[in-house]
Formats: structure tokens, C-alpha cells, sequence
């Protein structure tokens, strides 16, 4: 590990044809993370039987769901590796079409991938807070994506997270600049933790709120940005991590 502080690791068993099927991964990241081209690196090996391009079809749909879906400072690197090997030895009969074993795989995949997506972001240098922002109601899926992965990559709502500041006018305004066209006077956004919930916007406007509530909310370390669209039935999470001193503390004494 690097600048990486905590392990990042997993294993799962499902049963696929009456076999038992293991998957086991590690992945290393803490900075640079931007995916598709962020430093990070990802190592999954699995001994279920399947067909080589359905497994890579596989892949590429869990990584979508997961480390495509994270940033903790926006800067891209080439060292961006995420790869799987599969050896058959669990004995199921070898999937070959997307049928209920492959999505029975394809499900346990994505968790486990997002699940090492959440360690990278929580872990991103500097962090103290994982920020996991999910987009309800949205036109389409691409708009919640979109939406979700702007607003957790904001230098902004990072540093408000980090100053545990509800600045809701930070997080529209990421939205606004997602690239995807919705109607912001139908956003609505809160902020919940495992100390509670609070409104902070609705229909586009600010609400009057308590901050010492405001404050608690965002004191424990998981903080989820909801948004509610009210624009259609799609959704989206990305996550990230908050701006802190460390973080430029780690980058500005970091030589080559």
C-alpha cells in the first residue's frame, strides 16, 4: 500500500447449479481516484464456470455499478487496473447464456466490487467522512449517475462535508453543471446519517432548518446526500469522500 491506510478485501459464496461458487477480491486505491482513469487497482479471481466473454460482460457491468461510480479528488492517473480470473473448479455447469445462474453471479459481482468501490472512497487520502450520494426520481439513469457522481466530486460540497457545513446551494449548483438536463425547481435534498435525517431543500428553494441538528447530522462518518428529483423513476449512487487539510498536506509534501 501507498497512501492507503486500511485493507481492501473480500470474499463471498453463493451456490450457482447446486455447486458451491467462491469470488475473492483485493483492490488498492486512496488517491488520484477518477475512474476510468484513476490509480487504482483491483484483483478478483473466482471458481465458477462460465463462459469467457459473458465473464468479461460481467465485469465491465459490476465495475459500471461500482468504481465508475466513485472520486475522491478528481485527478486521473494511467494506473487504473481492475481484472478477473475464473478456473471453473467449483463443478456447476458452465454458464453460457445470461440466464438466472449468470444474474445469480452477475449479483454477487457487483456487491462485492461495490463494496471495495465504498473502502476506496472512505479511505480516499485525508478523508474523514465517506460521502454517499444518491439520486432518486430522475428523468433516467444516466441523469442520476450523472447528477450523483458531479455533486461527490465537487471540491465544494466535499470541503462543506469536511466543515460539516449543509450547504445545499453547493450541491444543486454540482447538479447544475452535470452535463443532463433537468428542472432544478423540482430538486428537493436532505441529509441523513446514522444520527438522523434533515431536509435542507425543497422544490429548488432552502428551507429553514436547525443547524445544531444540521451539525449532528453530519458529524458521524458515512453522510448521504439524498436528491430527489421528482422528475421520472430512475436512480443513481456514487460515492466519495470529503476535502480536508490532510489531503493537501499528503500531496504537497508527496515527491516522485
Amino acid at each position: 500500500m501507498t497512501t492507503d491506510l486500511t485493507k481492501k478485501e473480500m470474499a463471498v459464496t453463493l451456490t450457482i447449479g447446486g455447486k458451491t461458487v467462491s469470488i475473492g477480491a483485493i483492490a488498492k486505491g486512496s488517491g488520484m481516484i477518477h475512474p476510468n482513469m484513476g490509480t487504482m487497482l483491483c484483483f478478483i479471481t473466482t471458481d465458477v464456470a462460465i463462459e469467457k466473454n459473458l465473464l468479461e460482460r460481467a465485469l465491465k457491468h459490476a465495475a459500471d455499478y461500482s468504481f465508475n461510480r466513485v472520486s475522491v479528488d478528481g485527478d486521473t492517473s494511467t494506473n487504473d487496473f481492475c481484472m478477473i480470473m475464473a478456473n471453473g473448479m467449483a463443478g456447476n455447469a458452465e454458464i453460457t447464456t445470461q440466464d438466472e445462474d449468470y444474474a445469480t453471479f452477475l449479483q454477487a459481482l457487483t456487491d462485492l466490487c461495490i463494496h471495495l468501490a465504498r473502502a476506496i472512497a472512505a479511505d480516499g487520502e485525508g478523508a474523514t467522512h465517506l460521502i454517499t450520494c444518491t439520486v432518486a426520481n430522475a428523468p433516467d439513469k444516466q441523469t442520476a449517475v450523472a447528477v450523483a457522481k458531479s455533486v461527490i466530486s465537487s471540491s465544494l460540497v466535499k470541503s462543506a462535508i469536511f466543515g460539516k457545513d449543509a450547504n445545499w446551494g453547493r450541491i444543486l449548483c454540482a447538479a447544475g453543471y452535470a452535463g443532463v438536463s433537468f428542472d432544478p425547481n423540482l430538486v428537493s435534498i436532505s441529509f441523513i446519517s446514522e444520527a438522523g435525517e434533515i431536509a435542507v431543500c425543497k422544490n429548488g428553494r432552502g428551507l429553514v432548518f436547525d443547524e445544531e441538528l444540521a451539525t449532528k447530522v453530519l458529524t458521524p462518518h458515512e453522510i448521504i446526500i439524498r436528491i430527489d428529483m421528482a422528475q421520472g423513476v430512475a436512480s443513481g449512487t456514487c460515492w466519495g469522500c470529503d476535502l480536508t487539510y490532510d489531503y493537501v498536506k499528503i500531496n504537497g509534501d508527496y515527491r516522485t
